[in-house]
């Protein structure tokens, strides 16, 4: 025994040395190619736009001046380019201006050149503006605005000629004098008409403003010195106006400080959910039955928190499926000394805060972080993390010298699952400093990759075209409701290209008090042909194409799904 246990002894010892010897004789490997960095250019100053946001700032840090606002890219005039409509706030008491500040609308010519139509088209509101949404709520085929206030929310109807008319008292929506917020348009029972979700922040008067100061320094408060307030959802009639049954489903029960909203299927049960995200509190997740009432889950579905158990100043909420497994993930923005949270969705209506498991909060610890976008940047199949950013007290500094008012935005690269921060090789549109808040996205000049638009508190905007250079394949898909809602808000989409399968919805209103994204965009990395497209509509129908060119836009009308529109 002892002498046939040296002998296999020796020839495991010489049988290793011998594929040692035969690695350390083979060529070193070839590292895997580099991937081309995702790179942003600043053409802010090529487009044309001239607007400038004011937060109506008088010194007395009303505490409605730190949010505004959102901003919407949708195609207005149906000619095939996103425009975009900005929100401006407005003179609170005390402050003086030589104009009266307005929102404004820029028509895209293509090019990146952009003309204001804001008077011609009738989109000029006055009021403070804080989140805004799109969705065509009398299906007559135009997109309609709506705009969340601090004082009467306003509803524009879109003629179709290039001109909108307020139609909000008719509607029935101006939602009384509250701080608004996130809006979203959804259809709640599968009736093919449009809903409307409206958030609420804090119920602040100048009755009742508080001062704050810190070590003698004047700051703004926070949400809990006035506390929350109750949101509201109104059903469509079908008839243009819409009636307000907050109470009957559930929703009025939970006041909150509602910031961000996005409606999507969550639970994968075919009806579309409202999500919440809640400022200094905890966040809500409303659980449709189907029929339009709302169960509140935000607790046992893992989004109320974060994975420590704290209610972050959530900002910004965003959803997208980031590790291509079926299911719409989750992604929050928060205050400083907060992780920006990604919340993985498990499936059976669960999540889990995977922020630090895989990177996706990235350097968002010492930012005060608003809009975000989950957006496959560099076509690869993967979808990427943008955070815009910038601080709520503009005289932080004195209080803290390692904080700033104005900061860079940030990219987060997905790499499989887990995020790299590549804000640093990212262009000079990402070296831009601001104030930032609502961030929106869509590809603004047609050639198959995101680009973004951001609003920035007190400054103009940033406008940042995708310069990024690869290989990698797209597919843009529109979507046309016949018995559902004419642009499809709600509809999941499946698309297949050989071993890659990626999902995605319509959303209206999303990130912080934001609208983008109606026509959704797949990057396909290096498959050159896409072998199924699916779409499952609100209530259930099903259509499906096959085999189809990539590279380009395809609009797919409910129950027409061949042959599809291509652009």
């Amino acid at each position: 025994m002892t002498v046939r246990s040296e002998g296999l002894g020796w020839l495991c010892r010489r049988w290793w040395a011998v594929l040692w010897l035969v690695g350390a004789c083979q060529l070193p490997a070839v590292a895997a190619p580099a991937q081309k960095p995702i790179v942003f250019r600043d053409v802010t100053q090529q487009t044309g736009i001239a607007f400038r946001h004011t937060d109506g700032s008088s010194g007395k840090r009303y505490i409605v001046e730190t949010v505004s606002a959102g901003l919407a890219l949708f195609d207005f005039d149906g000619d095939g380019d996103v425009d975009i409509y900005f929100l401006n706030g407005a003179p609170l008491r005390g402050s003086r201006v030589d104009a009266t500040p307005r929102n404004a609308l820029y028509r895209n010519d293509g090019g990146f050149e952009f003309t204001d139509v804001t008077r011609r088209s009738g989109t000029g509101d006055t009021g403070f503006g804080l989140g805004v949404t799109v969705g065509d709520y009398n299906n007559d085929g135009h997109p309609d605005l709506y705009l969340s206030n601090y004082g009467p929310n306003v509803l524009y109807r879109n003629n179709g000629d290039g001109t909108f008319t307020d139609a909000s008292a008719k509607a029935g929506v101006t939602d009384g004098n509250q701080v608004g917020a996130g809006a979203s348009f959804l259809d709640i029972d599968a009736d093919g008409d449009l809903d409307l979700y409206v958030a609420n922040y804090v119920p602040f008067t100048y009755e009742e403003h508080v001062n704050r100061h810190v070590r003698g320094i004047p700051l703004y408060v926070g949400p809990m010195t006035y506390g929350p307030a109750p949101d509201t959802l109104y059903r469509n009639r079908g008839d243009g106006t819409f009636v307000d049954v907050s109470d009957e489903s559930g929703v009025a029960a939970h006041p909150g400080t509602g910031m961000g909203t996005i409606c999507a299927d969550y639970d994968n049960d075919g009806d579309t959910d409202i999500v919440v995200g809640n400022d200094a509190a905890a966040n809500f997740v409303f659980q449709n039955d189907g029929s339009g009432k709302f169960k509140e889950v935000g607790l046992s579905s893992g989004m109320a928190y974060d994975l420590q158990g704290i209610a972050q100043g959530t900002m910004g909420v965003e959803c997208g499926d980031f590790d291509n497994d079926g299911r719409l993930d989750f992604y929050m923005t928060s205050y400083d000394r907060q992780l920006a949270t990604l919340y993985r969705n498990t499936g059976e209506g669960l999540f889990e805060d995977v922020t630090r498991k895989t990177g996706a909060g990235a350097d968002t610890y010492a930012l005060v972080t608003w809009g975000a976008g989950l957006i496959d940047f560099d076509n690869d199949g993967k979808r990427d993390i943008f955070v815009a950013s910038g601080h709520v007290h503009d005289n932080i500094q004195r209080v803290d010298d390692s904080k700033s008012y104005p900061t860079p935005n940030v990219v987060l690269r997905n790499t499989g699952g887990k995020f790299t921060n590549v804000s640093d090789q990212g262009g000079d549109g990402l070296a831009v400093a601001r104030s930032s808040r609502g961030a929106a996205f869509d590809d603004l000049d047609n050639d198959g990759d995101v680009d973004a638009v951001i609003l920035n508190s007190r400054h103009e905007p940033t406008i940042l075209r995708n310069d990024s250079v690869n290989t990698n394949h797209w597919i843009q898909i529109q979507l046309r409701g016949t018995k559902t809602n004419r642009d499809g808000v709600g509809a999941r989409v499946s698309v297949v290209a050989g071993d890659l399968t990626q999902i995605d919805e319509v959303h209206s209103g999303r990130g912080y008090q934001s609208h983008y994204g109606t026509r959704l965009h797949f990057g396909l990395g290096n498959h050159s042909r896409v072998d199924r497209i699916e779409v499952r509509w609100i209530g259930g129908g099903v259509d499906v194409l096959q085999d189809v060119r990539v590279d380009r836009r395809v609009t797919i009308t409910e129950g027409k799904p061949l042959p599809a529109h291509v652009e």
